[in-house]
């Protein structure tokens, strides 16, 4: 800690030098008006201010003051008067005196300076690191807003089926505990190509904040761009997006990338397509037989997006019988997890599997919203440390 001190008596300058000296402690003394703000001046950052509020008169400290505040702003100010002029403080408090010290005659208040100015320092980086993080709280909702604002707010159900999609952030802690939800990169949409044709797709950009929102954006632009194009082979659109993406470096910098899970029903012939660029694949639940299986036991999909134009990738075919349903989801769900845990358990696709067979009566979105609860009791109330993505297909 390092504090500049205009003091009026040489003697007691002395022995504050001495005691705000002490260990990695330092203490420049000025002894009048125009050798503090010298010091103020020109020798770089003070942590705190100690200063006589009558030294040479009432009214010249106050101008002192009133400069030291504009000089070094971020900087307390600690005032010390004799108690009998302990009036005149109330002028410096109003105009930004951090906190003072009374001056007995016996100069006992010497010993308490260094650990009132200490507790005033403390006090003041504990309130600059609450308007960081308050700061910190405002950009990142800004963020997250910006990244909710390309998911689909109705979606358009093709006859003999239901739809249903939810997206929920993941969250930190700072300060207290204070919950900060995080903006990150999960993104889903459902669309139509035609009469027949629907498109599901569930993606995640890799990490969270502004790159991930950025790159996920990136990805949204980029399939409203070209799914005019009728690509109606799954995985000749993942490649074409994949090689598109390469070309980004907000998307492929610092070892970003994006997994996809890129889906085409056939509402005619009940046939859905899909392509997984490094995505889970999505399961299945027979609501007859009440049993879920993946769409796909051995793929374990493609590459993801934005790493290597040249991945290839596999289009997988699955007809969708009826009573029964599809879950598409990001590994944010896969991956919840207590942060006491002894044996890195996770909640996993047993964990998703469990949840849908004992919702298979529930309603299509209650069955959603217990994939959400279920996940987030199984890390014991600390929530999800990744976003979560579900879209659910029901097929009549």
């Amino acid at each position: 800690m390092r504090t500049l001190v205009g003091w009026d008596v040489a003697e007691e300058a002395e022995l504050i030098q001495l005691y705000l000296n002490a260990g990695e402690n330092t203490a420049v003394i000025a002894m009048n008006a125009e050798e503090i703000v010298h010091h103020a001046e020109t020798d770089g950052k003070f942590d705190a201010i100690l200063m006589c509020i009558s030294h040479p008169d009432s009214d010249t400290a106050y101008q002192v003051f009133c400069q030291l505040r504009e000089l070094l702003p971020g900087c307390p100010i600690v005032g010390a008067c004799h108690m009998q002029e302990i009036f005149k403080v109330a002028k410096f408090l109003t105009k930004g005196l951090r906190a003072y010290v009374p001056r007995d005659t016996a100069g006992d208040y010497v010993f308490l300076l260094e650990a009132t100015i200490e507790s005033i320092v403390e006090a003041v980086r504990a309130e600059r690191e609450q308007k960081i993080a308050e700061k910190l709280r405002e950009e990142i909702d800004s963020v997250r807003k910006l990244q909710m604002s390309i998911l689909p707010q109705d979606l358009k159900t093709p006859d003999g089926y239901e739809i249903c999609a939810s997206y929920e952030p993941s969250q930190i802690r700072v300060l207290g505990g204070m919950p900060v939800v995080l903006a990150g990169g999960d993104y889903y949409d459902v669309f139509s190509l035609d009469e027949h044709r629907t498109v599901l797709l569930v993606g995640d950009a890799a990490g969270h904040g502004m790159k991930a929102c950025m790159s996920i954006m990136t990805m949204h632009t980029l399939v409203r761009m070209i799914r005019n194009n009728q690509y109606l082979d799954t995985a000749a659109f993942v490649s074409e997006v994949n090689q598109r993406l390469c070309d980004q470096s907000i998307v492929s910098g610092e070892g970003g990338f994006i997994t996809l899970l890129y889906g085409i029903l056939r509402t005619d012939t009940n046939e859905f397509e899909w392509t997984s660029a490094g995505h889970p694949i999505p399961l299945s639940h027979c609501l007859t037989t009440n049993t879920v299986k993946p769409l796909e036991e051995d793929d374990p999909g493609g590459m993801p997006l934005g790493i290597m134009a040249e991945a290839e990738y596999n289009s997988h075919k699955f007809i969708v019988p009826p009573n029964s349903r599809l879950a598409l989801f990001t590994d944010g769900l896969v991956e919840a997890f207590p942060d006491d845990r002894a044996k890195h358990t996770e909640f996993g696709v047993e964990g998703i599997s469990q949840t849908l067979r004992n919702a298979h009566e529930a309603p299509l979105h209650d069955a959603m919203q217990a994939l959400f609860d279920d996940s987030k009791d199984f890390t014991r109330g600390q929530g999800r440390h990744d976003d979560t993505s579900i879209v659910l297909l029901h097929r009549r």
